[in-house]
């Protein structure tokens, strides 16, 4: 395994590559699971990392959760078939939810739709942000046996606003963000 960390984060516009230290490549996926998951398979075999660092934007679907997080677990929101129960994907054996490195943390659900409205099974399965991206890339860092963490900056609360105030605050957790990085 290589030496170093990678950072795969979405847009440049949640993250410019001129903030980020030179011995640190950043990949950027583009939106959803399938641009996620390319991202990820090309930082693996272009860098051999020994860390990947996910960074994004996410939208609260607990009250009060604000600013930059971290997440310990990522899983998908958007499978729903009748042969699995929701969020796993039937007739597959990797796990269906995937850990971070990090101690503690919040759980990220993970889909290919922008949360707009309430949906009871968030709640039901402890998922206090949603993005577009992690699950992806957890699976295949695991694949892959490279470790990762992720950190998620709250833009919108996941409701009929969302895709505004989204679009108004998706460069705001830049900062915070650099921050951690430092400490890494």
């Amino acid at each position: 395994m290589g030496q170093g960390i990678v950072i795969i984060t979405a847009m440049p516009e949640e993250l410019a590559q001129v903030h980020i230290p030179e011995n640190i490549a950043i990949y950027y996926s583009g939106i959803g699971k399938v641009n996620a998951t390319i991202a990820a398979m090309k930082a693996i075999h272009e860098q051999s990392p020994s860390l990947i660092v996910n960074f994004g934007t996410a939208g609260s679907v607990q009250p009060g959760l604000l600013g930059l997080l971290p997440i310990r677990r990522a899983l998908q929101r958007d499978v729903i078939t009748t042969m699995a129960p929701r969020g796993h994907m039937p007739f597959c054996s990797r796990p269906q939810v995937y850990t971070s490195a990090v101690n503690g943390g919040y759980t990220c659900g993970t889909g290919d739709s922008f949360v707009t409205s309430p949906d009871p099974w968030f709640q039901e399965s402890g998922i206090e942000v949603v993005d577009m991206e992690l699950f992806a890339i957890a699976a295949v860092a695991h694949e892959h046996g490279v470790p990762w963490l992720s950190y998620k900056y709250v833009t919108d609360y996941a409701d009929e606003k969302a895709v505004e105030v989204w679009q108004r605050g998706k460069h705001l957790g830049q900062q915070q963000f650099l921050d951690v990085l430092a400490t890494l």
